[in-house]
């Protein structure tokens, strides 16, 4: 399905067609211009009839659950394997509509260019997104003081890999890094062959660790190593004369055309700047403007509150003083202060953020220390629970108050725990496994 090819084969101008249609819809290509004003709701309006048809196609012939649960936080759910199936078969019957039709072209050379175009300038401003949060380390985090202190049994695989990836820094920014040379090489025609090529090795590793530990990312990347596969599969005739027959090859003509008129090349040029500009300039500005924020020290706000790990020495509800017990998974059995703000008890309580067999909350104490408010999250405005806060001696919190109907009074007391983890070990010299 190369350009230069006069004459394609049955099969590549069936395939063409497939791909064609499958692509403009995956990468619709007002998501490229979807950050100017106004873009992005004609965006969303393309898209209202084809989930219209996803519905009505899963509850025609998928039945892949009768209630369809939207694409959030998993890009796997119900709703994504039947947008899947239906963007495939829509590929599939436009296809043959098409190849009904228009049985007498033999290329689509121009359609060919413009689909490459189109998958090059998505894959690089996907590529770019990722990649410079990982640059900044900021998609993955290193394991914070809760998360230490869950056994590394309760987790989840994803979880699992992702305090993998988080707690080394700098493999976070090398593949960071991997991402955005992929986007940088596609963006360039003398580079995109070169992009693709780190593109599959790129998008093959994240496609695994999402197969591999569960991420609920598999249909999107899946999708990327294919549409990077795709791109070098039109360069296979150069590849294979390179690689294997050790021949001398031509320059490659994919993403040669020529602009007649002097305002489409002009218009060629601010096209791309503009794009360049968008994806990447304001991608990196706005990441690092949050990166700042994220690392801000917040410290001040948190005191006279330290950050650490405390054991609930007495635990009182309604009056009643429940003694420490493993077999008690509703008594607190100790309680996390973290540096950000959030924090998490050692306890079954259905009423803050279950999370691996922990309840998360987040914590602010007010401007004179007497006072301390949980909330579900950073951002609610309205606390779970306030308690009158005293500090008798150093070390030591008391908390008196109430958690929705029970009356609570806790005794909390410091403990000097140290997660070797923090220390981020690392030798030159090795005499034993650790």
């Amino acid at each position: 399905m190369q350009e230069t090819t006069t004459t394609w084969s049955l099969f590549g101008r069936i395939s063409f067609r497939f791909a064609f249609i499958y692509y403009l819809i995956y990468f619709n290509p007002l998501g490229l211009i979807s950050g100017i004003p106004g873009m992005y709701y004609l965006t969303e309006a393309i898209n209202y009839p084809f989930d219209i048809f996803i519905h009505w196609f899963n509850d025609n012939f998928l039945h892949i659950r009768k209630e369809l649960v939207p694409m959030g936080g998993s890009g796997d759910t119900s709703y994504g394997w039947a947008q899947l199936y239906s963007f495939l078969f829509i590929a599939c019957i436009g296809a043959l509509i098409w190849s009904i039709l228009d049985s007498k072209k033999t290329a689509y050379p121009k359609l060919h260019y413009w689909l490459c175009i189109l998958l090059r300038y998505s894959l690089a401003g996907i590529a770019f997104t990722y990649g410079i949060l990982k640059v900044f380390a900021m998609q993955m985090y290193f394991p914070n003081m809760s998360q230490l202190a869950t056994p590394l049994g309760d987790y989840l695989p994803m979880r699992f890999s992702w305090m993998f990836i988080g707690y080394s820094t700098p493999y976070q920014m090398f593949s960071g890094f991997a991402e955005v040379m992929v986007a940088l090489l596609l963006v360039w025609r003398r580079t995109a062959l070169l992009g693709a090529l780190l593109a599959i090795g790129v998008f093959a590793n994240v496609a695994m660790l999402n197969l591999a530990y569960d991420i609920p990312v598999k249909i999107y990347t899946l999708n990327l190593l294919v549409a990077s596969m795709f791109l070098a599969w039109q360069e296979r005739s150069r590849l294979f004369a390179f690689f294997i027959q050790n021949q001398t090859v031509q320059p490659s003509e994919l993403y040669e055309k020529y602009f007649s008129k002097k305002w489409q090349r002009i218009g060629r040029i601010v096209l791309k700047v503009v794009l360049i500009v968008m994806s990447f300039g304001f991608g990196t500005y706005n990441y690092y403007q949050y990166y700042l924020e994220f690392h801000s020290n917040n410290s001040k706000i948190l005191e006279p509150i330290q950050p650490g790990m405390y054991h609930v020495e007495l635990f009182v509800k309604n009056s009643d003083t429940i003694p420490e017990s493993l077999a008690d998974s509703l008594r607190w059995r100790d309680v996390i202060f973290d540096y950000n703000g959030s924090g998490s008890l050692s306890a079954q309580d259905s009423s803050l953020r279950m999370r691996y067999g922990r309840a998360y909350f987040s914590y602010l104490p007010d401007s004179l220390g007497t006072q301390l408010e949980w909330r579900l999250s950073s951002w609610d405005s309205l606390p779970v629970a306030t308690f009158k806060m005293q500090m008798p001696e150093k070390d030591q919190i008391i908390l008196t108050g109430k958690k929705e109907e029970d009356s609570l009074y806790v005794v909390l007391k410091k403990l000097k725990r140290h997660f070797p983890l923090t220390e981020r070990q690392f030798h030159w010299i090795s005499e034993a496994n650790r």
